[in-house]
């Protein structure tokens, strides 16, 4: 059986102040509002194995259970097209959104 590579698409990144209109969410000083790590648009390919260079380590761990139910054959109901999935990191000050493919 060939497990199937994903594709990680960074659909979304959201502002520490939309996700804390009151203030800053009780960031430190100087931090970054939004996630430094990705643009809109970044795309991966995921093979069998370790984030891809450059991968926030947080973030896969936080999109993990999806990509590998989508390698073994996972279908999420909630969304339209079969083996696909959207999730986000667990960052509360400035989550990351990515969209999953299964590339068969």
């Amino acid at each position: 059986m060939s497990i199937p590579k994903i594709r990680v698409t960074v659909v979304n990144k959201l502002d520490m102040r939309e996700v804390h209109p009151e203030g800053d969410g009780g960031s430190a000083p100087g931090f970054e509002p939004v996630c430094p790590l990705f643009n809109v648009g970044d795309e991966f390919i995921l093979d069998v194995g370790e984030p891809p260079q450059g991968f926030c380590q947080a973030a896969f761990d936080d999109i993990y259970r999806y990509i590998s139910g989508l390698r073994f054959g996972a279908n999420y109901p909630w969304m339209a097209k079969p083996g696909t999935a959207t999730a986000c990191c667990t960052d509360g000050l400035r989550p990351v959104v990515f969209f999953l493919e299964r590339l068969e």
